[in-house]
């Protein structure tokens, strides 16, 4: 939704309140203490109290908000800015557009909202004509100090320390009309990016089994550690390229990549090793929903409501 929309939406906290509950309820509470799925709700703590043992359950309790006290309103104006933009946002502009005291708790709550976005992305895996390559991304490892940075020997090129290294996995479909956009083979569908730890045989085949449909075909250039794919798809097309042509074998693995990293680039400038995940799924999470429009807030909110226990399950992070 546009700015004007939003601000009709939810003037203030008592709003952002009755729409978190709204969609709260719609999806379902569910008691911590014996499973039960019908509740009272009480209004003037804003808790829910079950029917069946009366254990009660806060508004925030099994969604992102558990266990912060930043108001509803500064959740439901980040989500809003993170999803009316095609590009990222910082979290030293929110915080100047909040006009909130400190940068920690504003960045840990841009932080919980990127995971909500993954970890709803991980619900549908890819499938149909899948293109597959690795991109390396620059990123700071921010567990080091500056000192043993500036002082460690790096390895130029090709896994360098200074890069990170990411599986991106692009769904498309054969094109059926004689129209082609920027004349590409194929038509784009979704876009799936994991950070990998290393580029081995057995850690790709894992991030494969567990993201890409086995019904699918997919399509490689003739890197070594792609030699075990055929094991866990339908088909794999392994086609030898130089690096003048890769970008025409998988034009939209690389479409992808250039525009990720050309985001991340403009908006962060730096991004630490260790959260550079979170940043990749809401650039997929954005792609991905890229024809949504204005339903793009409200999708989001499900999301971050329906996150169970508080916790999320990514066998890659």
């Amino acid at each position: 939704m546009n700015l004007i929309k939003f601000i009709e939406d939810f003037p203030d906290e008592i709003a952002c309140i009755k729409k978190f509950k709204e969609i709260r309820v719609r999806e379902g509470v569910t008691c911590r203490k014996c499973g039960g799925r019908e509740h009272y709700w009480q209004g003037s703590i804003l808790q829910f109290q079950c029917k069946q043992c009366d254990t009660r359950t806060t508004l925030r309790s099994g969604t992102i908000l558990q266990a912060s006290k930043l108001p509803y309103r500064y959740w439901f104006i980040a989500m809003h800015l993170m999803t009316s933009t095609k590009k990222s946002f910082s979290a030293l502009e929110l915080q100047r557009q909040i006009g909130h005291k400190y940068y920690e708790p504003i960045w840990f709550m841009m932080q919980k909202i990127r995971q909500s976005m993954g970890a709803r992305d991980s619900k549908y895996p890819i499938n149909k004509i899948v293109e597959l390559d690795e991109g390396f991304f620059e990123s700071v490892d921010t567990e080091k100090g500056p000192d043993e940075r500036k002082n460690e020997t790096r390895k130029r090129g090709r896994g360098s320390q200074k890069q990170s290294p990411v599986m991106v996995m692009a769904s498309t479909i054969h094109y059926f009309s004689s129209v082609r956009k920027r004349k590409k083979p194929t038509k784009f569908r979704f876009v799936r990016m994991v950070v990998m730890k290393n580029l081995k045989k057995k850690t790709i085949n894992e991030v494969i089994k567990h993201n890409v449909d086995y019904d699918s075909v997919i399509k490689t250039d003739n890197y070594s550690s792609y030699t075990g794919i055929k094991e866990n798809v339908w088909t794999h097309i392994p086609e030898k390229s130089d690096i003048k042509g890769s970008d025409k074998i998988l034009p939209w693995v690389h479409t992808m990549i250039s525009n990720a990293k050309r985001s991340l680039l403009g908006v962060h400038h730096m991004v630490s090793k260790k959260y550079i995940q979170n940043y990749l799924d809401e650039f997929c999470y954005k792609v991905n929903r890229r024809y949504y429009g204005e339903k793009l807030f409200d999708r989001l909110l499900i999301a971050c409501v329906s996150r169970q226990n508080g916790k999320f399950v990514n066998h890659f992070r």
